[in-house]
């Protein structure tokens, strides 16, 4: 893979990280890294070791962790506040993700966390990717 692709496809990476609210699937992605669909899905696996999908999903569930944490925010609104459309599929997503469901992540006591500066809880609690099943789905766990 060339530095062009790398830029094209890191530009439609970028875009995930700053519209995840946004309705966005990957022909959309596609078109934002100028690749055909199924070029853009191979490459970006190739480059980021998951695909369009799991990235975007983990950033949401990532954007619903810190709602959740808050405590003001219900697992309803925080669903529809990231960009997800169905609270089923939401809350499956979360629980395989953070390992717990977003109703008992919310109600988690996380006080623990209010030591320590914005910037760094965004390191902590942030999903990481522990590998895949045997049928190829990504996971990733909390810390």
């Amino acid at each position: 893979m060339d530095l062009d692709e790398l830029r094209l496809l890191r530009r439609a990476r970028d875009r995930m990280d700053r519209e995840y609210a946004q309705p966005l699937d990957v022909p959309a992605l596609a078109r934002t890294a100028l690749m055909s669909t199924g070029h853009f899905s191979r490459q970006f696996r190739a480059a980021y070791g998951e695909t369009p999908y799991s990235y975007l999903m983990t950033r949401r569930i990532e954007r619903a962790t810190a709602l959740l944490r808050r405590g003001d925010t219900s697992v309803t609104d925080a669903c529809f506040a990231v960009g997800c459309t169905s609270l089923g599929s939401f809350s499956a997503r979360f629980t395989q993700i953070v390992g717990e469901t977003p109703s008992a992540y919310r109600a988690r006591d996380h006080s623990d966390l209010e030591v320590v500066p914005g910037c760094q809880v965004m390191l902590v609690t942030r999903p990481r990717k522990t590998g895949g099943s045997a049928a190829g789905a990504d996971t990733a766990t909390r810390p």
